[in-house]
Order: structure tokens, then C-alpha cells, then sequence
């Protein structure tokens, strides 16, 4: 099995046993009443930079990047530096998160928050809407495309926006009116390997009405520079911040070499 087949079938079985603790008609009658959510898209036209600052304590690629991160004070410096939004990993094997951080994330900032995770079945869409996520992840290499556009669809219904995370061209057939913004993962999820090049390579195929990031592998401005020249909107970064000691004062520093 590739990391990506261990990760899903992990996903399956969470899954399975969080229904068999609180049934999806309950979470259906939760959604009801809810108000949508924060516009990333919007937050990332309107952004100079279009930075995704993202809360990670590890990942499969690296192991533990920032083991002992606390949420509420990174995520708050994060929307003092002037991110245009932020990410925040719900999956606890293999990246470390919980939706228990999510939840005090979206306490403890107002700017649109992905739910990072992966994303399988509707339960996870009205989950996340439930936490108080504004956008969700959908991967494509993780999902059929009547899956990728009924869990999108689904997501519009109840108020949220779409991230569509996509690694190679035959993945841009995934794109569908539920999908608000187009991620290039630079990280081949089944291998794990990163190469800046892949958003470079797709920047002119991706539908030109979508607003799109690249995700995976940014480390410098100058990057970042040459991605928005591509016709980027934002840039999803994680381990770049979280490998320092104060993460907020590293995407502070970033976005001034950026302006």
C-alpha cells in the first residue's frame, strides 16, 4: 500500500467508529441552523500575499516538525502577521492534529479556516461544519469524481467552500462548479516526494475563472514571487513556519520579503 492507500483506509475505520458514537442524522440537524462561512476565496483575491499559514506537528514526509505546538497562541500570531487565512490538520496518526484544535482554533481567530484533512465521506462535510470550518480539502487522488462532486456539492449545500487539491493534469477533470479553489499539492501523495516544478507546470491549465494555490515545498519569497507571476492566488504553507520556534514571527518576516 502506498501512504496515501494506509492513510485512507486508517480514515475509513475513524470514520466508522465516530458514526457508531454520534449517528450522521444528528450531525444533518446540527448543519440545519448554521450560518456559511468565511470566504477564503474572497480573503484570497482581496490578500497581497495570499498566504495559507498552516498549524502542523508532523507529517509522514518529515516525522514531528513542532511536537509540543500549542494552537490558539500560533494561530493567533499567524492572523496578526496577516495571513489571508489558516490551515489546521484534523488528522491525528499521521499528522498529529485533532478536531479539538481545530475547535479552538476557530475560537481564537476570525479569518476563514480549512479544515485540513481527508476527507472520505459526508459525515466528515458536515462534521467539519459543525467544528466551524469555512472551506474543506478534497483530494482527488483519495476520491472518485462522482465522490469529489457529491462531497463538494454537499459542502455547498450546508455553507462552505472547496478546497480541490489536485497533483497531476488528468486530475484537473475533478474541477466542478462545487469547487471554489483549485490546490496544486507540489507533494506527490503516494510517494511522498516534492517538487515546486508540478504548480509551475499546471499554472496555465487550471480552468482560468478558478482562484488557485500552490501547496507543499514553498520555503523562499522568491518562489512565491514566480508562483503569483504564474497566476497564483495563494500559497499554502505549513512546515516552513512550524519548524521555528515561534511561527508567527517566521510568516511575519516572510510576508516582508514579499511586500
Amino acid at each position: 500500500m502506498t501512504i496515501l492507500e494506509q492513510i485512507v483506509a486508517n480514515k475509513r475505520l475513524e470514520v466508522a467508529t465516530r458514526k457508531r458514537v454520534e449517528p450522521i442524522k444528528h450531525l444533518k440537524n446540527l448543519c440545519a441552523s448554521m450560518n456559511p462561512g468565511r470566504s477564503l476565496k474572497q480573503a484570497l483575491i482581496d490578500s497581497p500575499t495570499g498566504i495559507i499559514s498552516e498549524f502542523k506537528r508532523k507529517s509522514p514526509s518529515v516525522g514531528f516538525i513542532h511536537p509540543d505546538a500549542q494552537i490558539v497562541p500560533i494561530v493567533q500570531a499567524y492572523d496578526l502577521a496577516g495571513c489571508s487565512g489558516i490551515s489546521v490538520l484534523t488528522d491525528s496518526d499521521f499528522f498529529g492534529g485533532t478536531i479539538s484544535d481545530f475547535k479552538a482554533a476557530r475560537n481564537a481567530v476570525a479569518c476563514p479556516i480549512l479544515r485540513k484533512d481527508f476527507i472520505i465521506d459526508p459525515y466528515q462535510v458536515y462534521e467539519s461544519k459543525i467544528i466551524g470550518a469555512d472551506v474543506i480539502l478534497l483530494i482527488a487522488a483519495s476520491l472518485t469524481l462522482d465522490e469529489a462532486y457529491d462531497l463538494g456539492e454537499l459542502a455547498h449545500e450546508i455553507g462552505m467552500e472547496v478546497l480541490l487539491e489536485v497533483h497531476s493534469e488528468d486530475e484537473l477533470d475533478y474541477v466542478s462548479r462545487f469547487t471554489d479553489i483549485v490546490g496544486v499539492n507540489n507533494r506527490n501523495l503516494k510517494i511522498f516526494k516534492t517538487d515546486v516544478q508540478t504548480s509551475f507546470d499546471l499554472a496555465g491549465k487550471i480552468p482560468s475563472d478558478r482562484v488557485k494555490i500552490s501547496e507543499s515545498g514553498l520555503k523562499d519569497p522568491a518562489t512565491v514571487k514566480a508562483l503569483r507571476k504564474a497566476g497564483y492566488n495563494g500559497f499554502l504553507m505549513g512546515e516552513a513556519f512550524m519548524k521555528h520556534e515561534n511561527p508567527g514571527e517566521a510568516l511575519a518576516s516572510f510576508i516582508k520579503e514579499l511586500i
